[in-house]
């Protein structure tokens, strides 16, 4: 996810983001101007944002000043020119009380703002960093253009005040809200990283003119959609601008794939990735040790596999413990880029020619692309897709409206591959989605659960050719060993694991089963849709089919005889499938839409084999809960079953 999250609280402002965040992560000396300490770390002066701003006397665009934020974040939610109003009060006879309270917003209040982090995609960054002065421009204004959208995006359908008895009712605020945006160039590794700080203030008007509070739950809520938005934003303009397009790529094998720009090859990419190694290498010693502690008794502390919901925290302890340090030294930014490209050359791999015309490298890439892939969004089997994968991929199949509005702006991102769509599409697939395939099962109490967004909704099929979720294999034995000898070449292993040492075992991830869902549903909108319908949908999968750019051609097909020979005993495949095996190899999951009904049946067999080889691993665990009671467990780790919901969690090297 590209947009992190996180609260200000009125300390925070002195303690972190008044003497590092204004000055690009920097360390700003003492009793130094804050614009000077932004010129001397090479950074712009903040800026601010959004529709609010008339209500405070300020313009969009003007410089933000120290005492400005110091009132706003800082002061427990005061008027950004509150030392000038409550001079004039007192120089207009008023008492200090009177004073002080005219240069309030509203009630004072803790929680003084949130912190958006924007960064757009690896490849679009490293072709701000290494392209000329007009490629950096142009991706510069696309990023500011894209944060302005989701700012008015989120001004409009997703701020909410709250007032009445225990916050029930709601309202917009209708004059907007107030932002600051910073702008910072790299990441604590001193990777080249493009990222803006929008301290959004939760300050607003109502109706009356009166200030409140904005809910910031209703922020945390809307994240994963409004990155949705962003990432398509700023890719679709950067590609429009630039003749580029995009393509899905898999970071996390299981995971999502990321829609990144064509032709930017992988190794610059991971030559970026130092803190996400650093990260990797401490989160499988942090693994190691939760699924091997246990209490007093000896008995296992936690659940015995390592969840999605286990790893999120795991991956967050791992983040913090190999956090570096502050930058000393600030430099321009014309001698960051030039840095850049020199470690680039030097240590990614990569040849000097290629890192030298890499926006030529990726034009080429593009035109590949474009000449094979034609722009069909087809809302209704979007609208299947949609649904199928936020059925899946949320606890218990239950969803609300915005886990399928981010779901469709991913999903319009993967199929116009970086090119921009007509406003109110994404709005268009979840209204279909909802009326063709979900069940409203709201049961409000409140007047909150009466508003659409919060309507809770679930699939109106049931997905039968998918067999239920695999239970955990059991936990395994600290001493045992993987066996010297397993007939098969050693796969990789991760980082910081030895040989001979087993691998932490994990809950299987739920995306590749919400992409086999998606099949399901699309056979099933097939089969009872007439020859015309069912054509169509054919053409729109076949315009989908694109390959990477380095393989413009079409993958060569698996060996038949290999999938149709018996494997041998001990060493069964779990998905032993020709569309799964396209899917893992190319780092894509438009392969998995080409899925017939025959290869799902196989694919059933298997998850079936599958889960009945976990029922078994677990049998001891199962005998042992039914004769004794469970011993306590973390109240986070008792949930580890569930997948995890999609919301605010930290992306890759953001180092804040």
């Amino acid at each position: 996810m590209t947009v992190d999250i996180r609260v200000i609280r009125a300390g925070q402002m002195y303690r972190y983001y008044l003497r590092q965040t204004v000055v690009g992560d920097g360390r700003r000396p003492a009793r130094t101007p804050l614009r000077a300490a932004q010129e001397q770390a090479g950074v712009p002066a903040g800026r601010w944002m959004g529709r609010g701003l008339a209500a405070l006397g300020l313009a969009p665009g003007e410089e933000v000043t120290e005492s400005q934020l110091r009132n706003l974040f800082g002061e427990r939610g005061r008027h950004p020119y509150a030392d000038r109003i409550e001079a004039d009060r007192l120089a207009q006879g008023a008492s200090p009380k009177e004073a002080f309270k005219a240069g309030a917003l509203g009630r004072r209040v803790t929680v003084t703002g949130v912190d958006f982090v924007f960064r757009p995609q690896p490849s679009i960054y490293l072709l701000w960093a290494f392209g000329d002065e007009e490629i950096r421009l142009v991706i510069e204004a696309a990023h500011e253009r894209a944060i302005v959208r989701v700012l008015e995006w989120i001004e409009d359908e997703v701020a909410v005040i709250r007032y009445g008895t225990d916050g029930i009712y709601r309202v917009r605020p209708p004059g907007g809200l107030v932002a600051a945006r910073f702008r910072h160039y790299e990441a604590r590794s001193g990777m080249p990283l493009l990222h803006d700080h929008l301290l959004l203030s939760v300050k607003g008007q109502r109706l009356d003119g009166t200030w409140g509070s904005v809910h910031t739950t209703a922020l945390y809520e809307n994240t994963v959609a409004a990155s949705a938005l962003y990432n398509e934003l700023v890719a679709a303009e950067v590609c429009e601008e630039l003749g580029l397009a995009t393509e899905p790529r898999t970071v996390t094998p299981g995971r999502r794939p990321v829609m990144e720009i064509a032709g930017v090859p992988h190794e610059l990419i991971r030559w970026t990735a130092r803190r996400s190694n650093q990260i990797a290498t401490c989160l499988a010693e942090l693994e190691h040790e939760y699924v091997t502690a246990v209490d007093d008794n000896g008995d296992p502390k936690f659940l015995p596999v390592v969840s999605e919901r286990a790893r999120a925290k795991l991956e967050r302890i791992a983040a913090r413990k190999t956090r570096p340090p502050k930058k000393e030294k600030a430099r321009s930014l014309a001698q960051l880029r030039a840095d850049w490209k020199q470690s680039a050359i030097r240590t990614s791999g990569v040849a000097a020619t290629i890192i030298n015309s890499l926006l030529e490298h990726a034009r080429a890439a593009a035109a590949a692309i474009r000449a094979r892939v034609a722009t069909v969004v087809d809302v209704v089997l979007a609208a299947a897709d949609v649904a199928a994968t936020v059925f899946v991929m949320n606890e218990g199949g239950r969803f609300h409206r915005r886990h399928l509005l981010a779901e469709a702006r991913r999903h319009l991102a993967l199929v116009l591959r970086g090119r921009r769509r007509d406003p109110g599409l994404d709005d268009q697939v979840v209204a279909a989605a909802i009326s063709a395939h979900c069940l409203d099962i709201s049961e409000p109490k409140t007047v909150r659960g009466l508003e659409v967004g919060y309507r809770l909704y679930t699939a109106r099929w049931a997905l039968s050719d998918l067999p239920a979720r695999c239970r955990p294999p059991a936990a395994p034995d600290p001493e045992r060993r993987s066996p010297a000898d397993s007939g098969e070449p050693p796969a990789p292993l991760p980082p910081g694991q030895d040989a001979g040492e087993w691998e932490a075992p994990h809950i299987p991830l739920q995306y590749d089963r919400a992409v086999l869902a998606g099949a399901v549903v699309r056979e099933q909108l097939r089969a009872s849709t007439s020859t015309a319908v069912r054509g169509r949908a054919y053409d729109v999968v076949a315009h989908q089919q694109a390959a990477m750019p380095e393989q413009l051609l079409a993958p060569e097909p698996a060996d038949p005889e290999h999938d149709d020979q018996e494997q041998e005993p001990g060493r069964r495949e779990a998905l032993d499938l020709t569309a799964v095996r396209a899917l893992r190899d190319s780092r894509t999951d438009v392969e998995a839409l080409d899925l017939t009904a025959e290869r799902l049946r196989h694919l059933q067999d298997a998850f079936t084999a599958a889960a009945d080889r976990a029922h078994t691993t677990m049998d001891r665990y199962t005998r042992r809960d039914d004769a004794e009671p469970p011993h306590p467990a973390h109240g986070d780790d008792q949930q580890a079953h569930r997948p995890q919901e999609p919301g605010p969690h930290r992306g890759r090297d953001a180092g804040h």
